[in-house]
């Protein structure tokens, strides 16, 4: 098994300021990142923003800037969450930076060197919100279901087209030999009856006099490349392809994104892939909607959550609990900012806030002095990376709560501040923190700054009462 390990997320589109939606994926993928880590692994954890295509042409319009400097602007937003969310992704690319352009047109050569890239003429009912092609069966009430309140545009126009419809027997076949390509399984089924219903070849460029803001086709100055043709080559790009060893080393790697991305990374760009020659993903993991009051949270449609504030209001590493814990991992989930409040009283300030807190009170009250040995169970460490290896984040981190409830359940049933038996309090005082700091690395992989201090507290030669991790709201 190799040593090194890849993960990239979907680059989001710069035409808002980041939303909690994104900030849920990215937090899932450095969880995935910090446990590779932890395993030993040489770990790249890549994202970046998406920078080309109608949209953000549009949207530098309307606020009247240069199109770069627009994107210069938004693109820092996104590089803001790193310190906001606590992030350890160590790779930000940006579709515009000029090793991806250069790397897009390479690409772009060799899938037309294949025979993989002709121009026709074509009129197609194309949605700006999603900056994809609709057919009538992807419609609502002649209307893309994902941003309803966006009028469906009509292109008519000579594009290049990518030959899709030529993969579909070997992504068919591909899917077959690799079960557990997509996660969960329920989206595998999804994508593979869709390639198997027909793959339409789809255009990837624009013609630049209508969309001048892309990537320019090579030898082809009349046209810019389809912004996803673009920016799903950043994937490669990130690792210096067509020629740096880091390439050869890395790739392929784990990519995760939201279920609205399905089709785009398990399908258009495996068949691209195969095109150029280059190995398919090694898996891609799709997670559910975030939603507000059961309705999608989008920018299009305006219910966006403010995540700087709410970052502010309660820290990252309750935004990365709640989001990681309370929301499923796969499929649809409910954002609530007064769930959120509960879950972070009861799990966070009453659970291992106070579990740390009168813990520590207690050594410190009695004057211990535990030199406690780092020594995980073997049983909890095995239960917890078969979780992990699964990528079944929420049950992790919640079998990480439930090892917590046990241990504040036998410091409740022992009751050492009752033991007048000064050597038997010590032994209970001594489990009890042994226990803790046991589980502390594993807590680091969801909250870093938690884990880190819990450590630190505990494997202290003298244990001191400290600052509440988690105040009660």
């Amino acid at each position: 098994m190799s040593n090194k390990f890849y993960i990239t997320t979907t680059l989001p589109y710069i035409n808002s300021e980041p939303h909690i939606g994104f900030a849920a994926e990215i937090i899932k993928a450095d969880v995935i990142a910090r446990y590779h880590r932890f395993l030993g692994k040489e770990v790249i954890f890549n994202t970046g923003t998406d920078e080309h295509g109608l949209k953000i042409h549009r949207k530098a319009q309307e606020k009247g800037l240069d199109t770069q400097v627009f994107c210069d602007q938004m693109s820092q937003s996104f590089k803001d969450l790193k310190e906001l969310l606590n992030l350890s992704y160590d790779r930000f690319i940006r579709t515009t930076d000029k090793n991806h352009v250069e790397a897009a047109q390479k690409f772009w050569q060799i899938c037309a060197d294949n025979g993989d890239i002709y121009k026709k003429k074509y009129a197609v009912k194309y949605c700006v919100g999603c900056e994809l092609e609709k057919t009538e069966s992807e419609l609502e009430d002649d209307r893309c279901p994902l941003h309803p309140n966006l009028e469906l545009e009509i292109i008519e126009e000579e594009n290049y087209f990518f030959r899709w419809s030529k993969y579909q027997d070997k992504l068919e076949a591909f899917y077959s030999k690799n079960s557990g390509f997509v996660q969960p399984g329920f989206r595998f089924n999804e994508i593979k009856s869709f390639v198997k219903s027909g793959l339409r070849d789809f255009s990837i460029s624009r013609l630049r006099e209508k969309m001048p803001w892309g990537v320019p086709v090579p030898g082809d100055n009349s046209q810019v490349m389809y912004v996803w043709f673009d920016a799903l080559i950043n994937y490669i790009s990130t690792l210096g392809w067509p020629e740096s060893q880091e390439f050869k080393d890395f790739w392929p790697g784990l990519q995760v994104a939201g279920k609205d991305n399905l089709k785009q990374q398990s399908a258009m760009w495996q068949a691209m892939l195969m095109s150029s020659g280059l190995k398919p993903s090694d898996k891609v993991l799709i997670f559910g909607f975030l939603t507000n009051e059961g309705q999608k949270i989008s920018k299009s449609l305006g219910n966006s959550i403010d995540l700087k504030e709410l970052i502010s209001k309660y820290g990252s590493e309750a935004i990365r609990y709640y989001l990681l814990s309370a929301i499923s991992t796969y499929n649809d989930g409910d954002f609530s900012e007064s769930r959120l409040k509960e879950v972070y009283n009861a799990d966070l300030a009453n659970g291992l806030g106070n579990l740390s807190a009168r813990l520590a009170n207690l050594i410190e009250k009695e004057e211990l002095s535990l030199k406690l040995e780092f020594n995980p169970k073997a049983e909890i460490t095995l239960n917890f990376k078969r979780l992990m290896d699964e990528y079944k984040l929420q049950e992790a981190i919640n079998f990480l709560w439930q090892e917590v409830d046990k241990i504040n359940e036998y410091l409740s049933r022992e009751a050492p501040w009752k033991e007048t038996d000064k050597e038997k309090k010590a032994l209970i005082l001594k489990t009890a923190a042994i226990q803790l700091v046991n589980i502390s690395d594993l807590i680091s992989i969801f909250l870093p700054e938690t884990g880190k201090k819990l450590f630190s507290q505990f494997k202290a030669e003298k244990i001191k009462k400290a600052e509440s991790l988690f105040p009660r709201l």
